[in-house]
């Protein structure tokens, strides 16, 4: 089987760091897709981005696929031949159709009879043919935030398009996108390669292009920088890698050259959340700490040229990072002239939502709330009421106008300032975490209060005014801010009801400023998320759906319930319970009956007798092992009911002619149950 290279490259113009990933990806996945949907095989296929480039190079691509047969069927062979054996007009009409003499024609076999039918050999389709229609759709697909024109064409991309260079081993296929037609020429680095490049070979790629300055292969790009950046921390410092700066640092440059320059000592005065800001959103700076966590005052770039007079480029740099450090002393200073509490006033000018009023607003409610579920918490309640009163106070400071990301952490250092306790300060920080999925939590009972108080007053009154997500549409982050509250409530509220936590959000509202239902939807909403918490753990949804079914109205309870069931359904025993709960949920769901006691007189089977019994046996410790959140325990007692449950049914009659016998056994059935639902419904476990 012969086999060559496929390379393909889109030149552009310089893309967006944090959509270079995303769109060679897609690319890629668009190629492979087409390439194997036409029948051809390749070995294994590597993706490329640079700012001007994105690329695809695909290894032992097949030149041809195997030849296939079709088969193309007809009409039914009863109706092929006459009386006589003639040939039927609709054996000449299909036979003349395919191009063939009607005796070529053979029955085949077919779910519906014999069939008259003919099988035709279908050749392999050739890569050289089909690549560029594949190319040309992968590039159609790639996902482009906003689109732009150039020129007098038509033609839409992200960026406009430069180049096109597709070969397949030594061949160049015939491509034409965006009013350009593809060739063997690319483009090295924008100032240390002059003019086009020609690739002869596919295989050449990466090594042509790393000899003209381009690292096409952003993963050596991030080594680099990391291994550069490293390098140029001194004795006693690190140097502050982030992955996702490094990702977009690599997304700037082509061939990275990491320089060390420095800032004035005298900005370390300024809260160091605001310089590193400074440097890494706003110039794509690596910082560095010393051993004990403070700032060195020195940052390092990655430039993407090997300067002569690298001196110059640090200069300049410097030189651009001092206005920005100057502007986060200026706003730093000037905040602190006045007092934390005192900027509680420009709340009131401050629109939270329309209809559920101001930041201040807000802010009342927030504190309100967290004083009434402070005891659940075992919060401080005076600790908790000094803070409430603080927090979202820094969000009208020139530093978070400015530094919007800082909200909370500048705060907490003005709070520091006006000699508030560690405690208070930490609360008003700590109140936005999480920030995101799997990020800490709170790490005080007072600052989880508040962090909790301030979810559930967003989640109450934005549902609470119908403003409730659906799709990707989700302005207030409503399910970052559910999950949040579940694993809160999980951390320090196990034991509180659901119901009981909303109501404390949906007291500080006018009766006729929310709904009347709210809390219930909240609570439908939080519940609906919880599949979502667990995803990470491998918790399946029906699992979860047993666990809720039994009503339970603490995040405590249900995950007590759910870890039980997740054990218990690596039993032999699961299987066969939850079948029997289906069966049992079945009967009674087809029953009208009122269903009382058990009557004992009326059990004429040995099999009833010893179901009864052994129910009878369990329910005590059944009903005290789920009083006590022991749902492993009681999952075991439920489990030793499983062969007087079999007997039962293989040789009791259910629906018997005798109403009364009827009845009683339904009561049973019903008791049953209800045993079971104490802990989880199995019924929906079965299969």
């Amino acid at each position: 089987m012969s086999t060559r290279t496929l390379c393909f490259e889109l030149g552009v113009e310089e893309l967006p760091a944090g959509e270079l990933k995303g769109m060679a990806l897609s690319l890629e996945s668009g190629m492979c897709k087409g390439i194997n949907e036409a029948g051809l095989s390749f070995e294994h296929s590597k993706t490329f981005w640079t700012p001007r480039r994105l690329a695809v190079v695909i290894s032992g691509l097949q030149e041809a696929g195997e030849a296939t047969t079709s088969e193309v069927l007809g009409p039914p062979v009863a109706a092929a031949t006459d009386n006589d054996g003639a040939w039927t007009p609709a054996a000449i009409g299909f036979a003349k159709k395919q191009g063939v003499a009607p005796d070529k024609l053979i029955a085949i076999s077919t779910p519906k009879g014999e069939r008259l039918g003919l099988q035709k050999a279908l050749p392999g389709k050739l890569a050289a043919d089909v690549v560029p229609t594949i190319i040309e759709t992968a590039v159609g697909q790639i996902p482009v935030s906003k689109r732009m024109r150039w020129g007098r064409a038509r033609h839409e991309f992200l960026r406009p398009v430069q180049w096109l260079m597709l070969l397949f081993g030594e061949e160049v296929l015939e491509l034409s996108l965006f009013n350009l037609n593809s060739d063997r020429l690319t483009a090295g680095h924008r100032f240390h390669s002059q003019g086009t490049v020609s690739l002869e070979r596919a295989d050449d790629y990466e090594s042509v292009l790393k000899a003209h300055h381009v690292i096409p292969s952003a993963a050596e790009r991030e080594a680099i920088i990391c291994s550069e950046v490293a390098a140029l921390a001194e004795e006693g410092e690190t140097a502050i890698i982030d992955d996702s700066l490094l990702e977009e640092v690599g997304g700037l440059v082509e061939f990275p050259v990491a320089l060390r320059g420095s800032f004035d000592p005298d900005f370390l005065s300024v809260p160091r959340e605001a310089l590193i800001s400074s440097m890494r959103e706003h110039q794509k700076y690596f910082h560095l700490e010393k051993a004990d966590g403070s700032l060195v005052p020195s940052f390092i770039t990655v430039s993407n040229i090997v300067s002569s007079q690298p001196d110059t480029v640090i200069k300049g740099n410097e030189r651009v990072i001092r206005p920005r450090l100057a502007d986060a002393a200026f706003f730093f200073a000037t905040d602190k002239q006045t007092s934390l509490s005192s900027k509680s006033e420009r709340l009131t000018g401050v629109t939270f939502q329309g209809k559920l009023g101001s930041l201040a607003d807000k802010q009342h409610r927030i504190k309100n709330i967290a004083c009434a579920i402070a005891p659940a918490l075992n919060a401080d309640i005076d600790i908790v009421t000094r803070a409430s009163g603080l927090i979202k106070c820094d969000l009208v400071s020139d530093m978070v106008l400015e530094f919007p990301e800082l909200q909370g952490i500048t705060g907490a250092h003005y709070a520091k300032h006006d000699g508030e306790s560690e405690l208070v300060a930490s609360i008003i920080e700590e109140h936005y975490w999480p920030k995101y999925s799997g990020d800490t939590l709170p790490s005080t009972p007072e600052a989880m209060t508040v962090a909790l108080a301030d979810r559930i007053d967003t989640l109450v009154g934005i549902f609470g005014i119908g403003e409730i997500p659906s799709g990707s549409k989700d302005p207030f982050a409503l399910r970052r801010a559910s999950l949040a509250v579940i694993r809160m409530a999980l951390d320090s509220a196990r034991d509180m009801p659901i119901r009981t936590l909303l109501s404390a959000g949906s007291e500080q509202f006018d009766t006729d400023q929310i709904a009347n239902e709210t809390v219930e939807n909240v609570t439908a909403y939080l519940l609906d998320r919880l599949p979502a918490h667990y995803e990470e753990s491998g918790i399946g949804v029906d699992v979860l759906r047993a666990a809720l079914e039994t009503g339970s109205d603490t995040f405590g309870d249900i995950e007590d319930r759910l870890f039980a069931l997740v054990d218990f359904m690596g039993s032999e025993l699961a299987e066969s319970l939850a079948a029997a709960n289906k069966r049992v949920a079945n009967i009674l769901a087809k029953s009208d009956a009122e269903l009382g006691s058990i009557d004992l007189s009326l059990l004429t089977e040995n099999a009833e007798k010893r179901l009864v019994q052994a129910l009878q046996s369990v329910s005590e410790d059944i009903v005290t092992a789920c009083s006590t959140g022991r749902f492993a325990s009681a999952l075991e007692q439920l489990a030793s009911l499983r062969d007087p449950i079999d007997d039962f049914f293989d040789q009791v009659m259910v629906n018997a002619d005798d109403p009364a016998l009827k009845r009683n056994r339904l009561t049973i059935l019903k008791q049953l149950r209800e045993q079971f639902l104490m802990v989880a419904d199995l019924a929906v476990l079965a299969r």
